[in-house]
């Protein structure tokens, strides 16, 4: 009898912040889209994409592929380099993130393949395109191209997923049914404005920078719709974010230009995976951010986004 009550005592301090934090959250629907953009209607579901279009267009085609938990936001201080350069600029949120629906699939390699080639194939983009990965991106694009390898005409991989150590502890206990979704709702706040914490802003001073706030404000947006963590506890289980090497190997094998940007201090994908990805791509090039920390993409713009635009122009001379 004892015990019966222990468990349900349990159940109940376990269960009922549970339920606070999951009850009354919204469904997205097309009413939530803004003017810029739309849904592409894909096999599992519909899928948020933008469009930025330069004054004159020089013929090439980018695709900003974000990470794990945020969305098509954290580009928007990189398309202005790339729009000044007369690259078209194709953005768009991964199913569960964004603006895109939260199809209740399993979110692994094959999830994010085919929504970014579906993606391609419903805007009509049949050319060679420059793709650019950050954090998780950088793993999909790596997959992507290893699946479609005429489809990638360069990578850019800003710290990529695929080489960093997982922490095992934690990966048991997210890939416990229940466990891991009650996980994810009661921390996912805390861990996903970490990227903003005093520690991960020293030394920051760009002027492009995303706003501390407003990037606070767009992470808390995301969690006040349904799916969103179920999106991210089950890409933690069937996507292997911590060990992309094969498929980087199998791209190094093809001619593609290759361009990694990476933080000395980052402290997600840690810098000395660089030296991994370098053996896996032996003909990519490397650009060093000294104290530069995950959150180079949205944090540090100024360098990334001339970083990115340097290296394509050089790739697209005749």
């Amino acid at each position: 009898m004892k015990i019966g009550v222990i468990l349900l005592l349990l159940v109940l301090l376990m269960g009922l912040p549970y339920v606070a934090k999951t009850y009354g959250l919204k469904t997205i629907t097309v009413a939530d889209l803004p003017d810029e953009g739309a849904w592409a209607e894909l096999s599992q579901g519909n899928l948020y994409y933008r469009w930025y279009i330069p004054k004159r267009e020089n013929g090439e085609v980018v695709v900003l592929v974000h990470g794990f938990s945020t969305p098509h936001f954290i580009w928007d201080q990189i398309t202005h380099f790339l729009l000044e350069r007369g690259y078209k600029v194709l953005v768009y949120d991964h199913f569960g993130r964004g603006l895109s629906e939260r199809p209740a699939v399993r979110y692994d390699k094959g999830l994010y393949i085919e929504s970014l080639k579906e993606l391609l194939a419903h805007q009509q983009v049949s050319q060679p395109v420059h793709l650019v990965g950050y954090s998780m991106g950088g793993a999909v694009i790596g997959h992507f191209t290893r699946a479609y390898p005429a489809q990638a005409k360069t990578l850019t991989l800003i710290a990529p997923a695929g080489f960093m150590p997982g922490t095992q502890a934690v990966n048991r206990l997210v890939t416990l049914p229940v466990v891991g979704e009650w996980l994810g709702h009661m921390v996912a706040k805390n861990i996903l404005v970490s990227d903003v914490s005093d520690t991960e802003m020293a030394n920051i001073d760009d002027p492009l920078a995303m706003d501390r706030l407003d990037f606070v404000s767009q992470v808390s947006e995301q969690l006040a719709y349904s799916g969103y963590v179920e999106s991210l506890v089950s890409t933690y289980r069937y996507f292997n974010l911590f060990d992309a090497q094969d498929a980087f190997i199998a791209v190094g094998k093809h001619s593609i230009p290759t361009l990694a940007i990476w933080g000395t201090q980052d402290a997600t994908v840690p810098y000395s995976g660089s030296a991994n990805m370098l053996e896996a791509i032996p003909h990519a090039e490397l650009l060093t951010i000294e104290q530069g920390r995950h959150n180079i993409t949205y944090m540090q713009p100024s360098i990334v986004g001339s970083g990115i635009v340097g290296f394509l122009d050089r790739s697209i001379l005749p």
